[in-house]
């Protein structure tokens, strides 16, 4: 019992609780089942985002490409959709997203493996590339006309709540795919071989070596692995605001990044769990939503986001130095 209230997990499942509580006592709207679901809703997009960017951050990367390459894949995709008048299942749109993001991802496991580049200079290089090839030879205009399919995804629900004035509050379906990709993720990396070696790569790349584990392979899978959840945000992302904007998600790399360092990861690698990641995620959509709800200026949400990506920083760096 003891361990458990010691794990960082806890710690943040705490905070989220009583971060909770606060601003439910300051605005009792907190409470309603309208401002909880929307909260879910908002945290799909960037849970799946995090999950990616969790598994590179613990193979000792980093990789700030990956709302470029979303919007690339999710704007290509529905353009081509609407071009040949796709009228099928959601599947279709999800599979070529993820493909083409899957693929730039890899193009990123490559320059940073063959040529032993920093990973923070290929990523940046890597997006900015893709944002202006996308919006040189693509397109700039918003999509506001998206395949029948994804219309139809952002209206399914699995929970519809009658409101006092008449009004419904519906869950999306949406939260269980970024719930599902986490238990999916979170088996992926405690119980096989090659999430041992992510883990492992980060915390020792020569010892990792030494062992067996492949990193050229490891860089590839979790580059690759980033790059197609970037693509199935983009897709989920584009359905639930029901157009597609080429201009989306910029600066969208930030949040993440704090969200998964919040949530107990270490930027140097090797340290990190899926379960903090998505506390992470809560916690920080959920601050970010209470600046609203309590009065303050939406303006003052970036400064929110840095402050908690220091705070997370020191405080994991600080953890790490009393178990040394």
């Amino acid at each position: 019992m003891g361990k458990i209230l010691k794990r960082n997990e806890f710690i943040l499942f705490c905070i989220l609780v009583l971060f909770a509580c606060f601003v439910g006592y300051i605005n009792a709207g907190f409470w309603s089942p309208l401002n909880i679901f929307s909260l879910l809703k908002s945290s799909v997009v960037m849970g799946i985002f995090a999950i990616g960017t969790l598994m590179v951050i613990l193979s000792g990367g980093i990789d700030i490409s990956f709302p470029a390459f979303s919007v690339f894949s999710f704007y290509i995709t529905v353009k081509y959709l609407v071009a040949i008048k796709y009228q099928g299942t959601i599947l279709l749109p999800f599979v070529l997203a993820v493909l083409i993001g899957m693929s730039l991802g890899l193009v990123n496991a490559f320059l940073i493996s063959k040529f032993r580049l920093a990973p923070l200079i290929v990523t940046l290089g890597t997006g900015s590339a893709v944002t202006g090839f996308l919006r040189a030879f693509v397109g700039t205009g918003i999509i506001p006309n998206l395949p029948s399919s994804m219309v139809a995804f952002s209206r399914m629900n699995i929970l519809n709540t009658t409101l006092p004035d008449g009004s419904t509050a519906s869950l999306s379906v949406s939260i269980f795919l970024f719930l599902g990709l986490a238990v999916a993720a979170a088996f992926f990396l405690k119980y096989t071989t090659l999430g041992r070696g992510i883990y492992a790569l980060g915390g020792d790349p020569v010892a990792a070596l030494r062992v067996g584990f492949n990193p050229v392979k490891i860089q590839c899978f979790v580059y690759g692995m980033a790059g197609a959840l970037a693509g199935a945000a983009g897709i989920v992302h584009s359905s639930l605001i029901r157009q597609a904007n080429p201009r989306d998600l910029e600066g969208f790399e930030m949040e993440i990044i704090a969200s998964v360092v919040l949530g107990g990861a270490s930027l140097t690698g090797g340290k990190g769990t899926v379960l903090g990641t998505v506390l992470g995620v809560f916690i920080l959509v959920l601050i970010k939503s209470s600046l609203i709800l309590v009065g303050i200026p939406s303006d003052w949400q970036k400064v929110v986001v840095g402050a908690v990506l220091i705070v997370a920083t020191v405080a994991t760096a600080y953890r790490m130095k009393r178990h040394v």
